[in-house]
């Protein structure tokens, strides 16, 4: 069992986000279940694109659609984050709406409009008004778990139900059996952090410095954007993320000054899978030539499993534990963010 390290004695986790987060493997298979249970799904030649909205944490829902499933799909994958929605949305889109607590003001926004201007809806939350808004539209629902604490706990939960959808309408063969990849991969990864925890020693070396996290690809992109958001939120720290390309054409240009702040502030993490480019595997390694002396600490995590979902999933698995064992180590609540409750009240009062 992964749990806390013994280092850090017994960490504050009120909501219990590190057995949610050990749990994960379970949770892909879970959703899976209840994924197959859902009918009225449209048919194949009903489809043009697909719009996949979502917000934070159950915003990346459409980032793995995008990253997995998108370049063997025979149509286009849009994700779309924030209150407007895409402009082109029509009586031939498919639109899953994501909102774990269902009242992500930017979704609901975004998803009613395009049910008004006729898209086939598919919603994917435990409630809120999103759920209320799907009864009333008629839209296929799948219904998320209540018990997880979060929605970045959530993300098997919430990333299965488009990908099975897609998978039952025809657009992504394959889909369940790429899922059960995962749950074998992250069940065998867990096994791994309980024997010789990475996460923990990740952790370590990014002590007080401020963590950027590398990926490549589309997949990579989706991988480093989880760990900068999970650091983010658990460890309630700063972190940053970028992706192979394209920091090729600009930010590997920055580490030619400043380099006594880099040196001591800033920690690298590079994630690397077997489905990267092959130039993009030549630019991880000229990057690495430019960077070395200029950051306090670097390492690059290797994904492991088989197929571009199970490697996805072991990369923010690491990721996560490494976002918690920087919680515990300093002193950190990983679950509430006062922040973010501030925000809403902020917002709902303007």
């Amino acid at each position: 069992m992964t749990t806390a390290p013994a280092s850090a004695g017994n960490p504050i986790d009120d909501l219990g986000i590190w057995e949610v987060t050990r749990a994960l493997p379970e949770q892909l298979d879970e959703a899976v279940a209840a994924a197959r249970k859902v009918t009225d799904l449209p048919s194949l030649d009903e489809v043009d694109h697909v719009v996949v909205m979502g917000m934070g944490g159950s915003g990346i829902a459409g980032d793995i659609v995008r990253a997995v499933a998108g370049p063997m799909m025979p149509v286009p994958v849009v994700v779309s984050k924030g209150y407007p929605c895409p402009g082109f949305v029509n009586k031939g889109s498919l639109v899953i709406a994501v909102s774990f607590s269902g009242n992500t003001e930017e979704t609901l926004e975004a998803a009613a409009t395009a049910e008004e201007a006729g898209a086939q809806m598919i919603v994917v939350t435990s409630g809120g008004t999103l759920g209320d808004l799907a009864s009333d539209w008629g839209a296929p629902v799948y219904d998320l778990d209540r018990s997880i604490p979060m929605p970045r706990a959530a993300v098997g939960a919430v990333s299965v139900p488009p990908l099975v959808a897609l998978e039952r309408i025809g657009l992504f063969p394959g889909a369940q059996r790429w899922i059960e990849l995962a749950v074998q991969q992250l069940a065998s990864r867990r096994a791994n952090l309980a024997e010789d925890d990475v996460a923990a020693a990740v952790a370590d070396m990014i002590g007080d410095t401020v963590p950027l996290v590398y990926g490549g690809g589309d997949l990579g992109a989706v991988a480093a954007r989880r760990w900068k958001n999970q650091v983010n939120e658990n460890a309630k720290a700063p972190a940053f993320s970028n992706e192979m390309p394209e920091l090729c054409h600009n930010e590997i240009a920055g580490w030619e000054a400043n380099r006594a702040v880099s040196g001591s502030a800033l920690s690298l993490i590079t994630l690397r899978h077997d489905h990267e480019h092959p130039q993009i595997s030549r630019r991880f390694d000229y990057n690495a030539q430019v960077t070395a002396n200029v950051v306090a600490a670097s390492v690059e995590i290797a994904a492991e499993g088989e197929g571009q979902l199970a490697q996805l999933f072991d990369l923010m698995y690491v990721g996560d534990f490494t976002s918690l064992h920087l919680a515990a180590a300093r002193g950190v609540d990983p679950g509430p963010i006062a922040v973010l409750d501030d925000l809403k009240s902020f917002l709902s009062a303007g």
